[in-house]
């Protein structure tokens, strides 16, 4: 069982019960995720992630893009209950990236200050980053790359980031390290609690609601 899926069982196992707005969770508070090259492709290999919708839908937020529709003519359909427009969301912070990653390949230095900051508080928003920072390291030649999510739909939410941070560490000139994901509050929804244990016991093509 991979990593990711041992967080997902514990979760199902450990878990304690909150209701919000998007309805009720089983959650765990403060985890961490780290993950090595080897883990991120045990993860890619025997999980079903949308990869070219992710790709593309990074491109888009890198390049600024605000439109819902762009995100639907490259077949990613999880925004249009924002409307027409993502407001004060992810293309908000992302397409401060570009400039950061040419400046680390410029630099390539052991800097703490290699730092992407996602939210506002108290911006108007029509969907706030879950993931709130992400942070670049050099560590003996190789790349740590390390994220803080304020909140983490463990089906849906998390392996989409997992992926867009690996496609990050892509865009980086230095061999890969780790990713670390420290998850504030990760959750699976009551509707996907079952589904969750389904893909626990193999099979990899269940779908899973979007809580919104």
């Amino acid at each position: 069982m991979n990593k990711y899926y041992r967080l997902l069982d514990r979760i199902l196992i450990d878990g304690k019960t909150q209701t919000g707005r998007k309805g009720t969770s089983r959650y765990l508070l403060n985890e961490s995720l780290s993950l090595t090259p080897a883990d991120l492709l045990d993860i890619f290999e025997g999980h079903n992630i949308a990869r070219r919708k992710l790709r593309d839908e990074l491109r888009l937020f890198m390049n600024g893009e605000r439109s819902v529709e762009k995100y639907r003519e490259a077949g990613i359909s999880w925004w249009d209950y924002c409307g027409h427009t993502l407001v004060n969301s992810y293309p908000t912070y992302f397409e401060k990236l570009p400039p950061l990653i040419d400046r680390i390949n410029r630099e390539k230095r052991s800097s703490k200050n290699y730092v992407l900051f996602l939210g506002s508080t108290g911006a108007e928003t029509n969907q706030a980053p879950c993931l709130s920072l992400v942070q670049f390291q050099v560590d003996g030649g190789e790349l740590v790359l390390s994220a803080y999510q304020r909140s983490s739909d463990a089906n849906l939410g998390l392996p989409a980031d997992i992926y867009h941070l690996y496609l990050m560490s892509r865009q980086i000139d230095l061999p890969l390290q780790s990713v670390t994901l420290n998850l504030g509050n990760v959750h699976i929804y009551d509707n996907n609690i079952a589904r969750t244990r389904d893909l626990l016991a193999g099979n990899e093509n269940v779908k899973f609601d979007l809580n919104v």
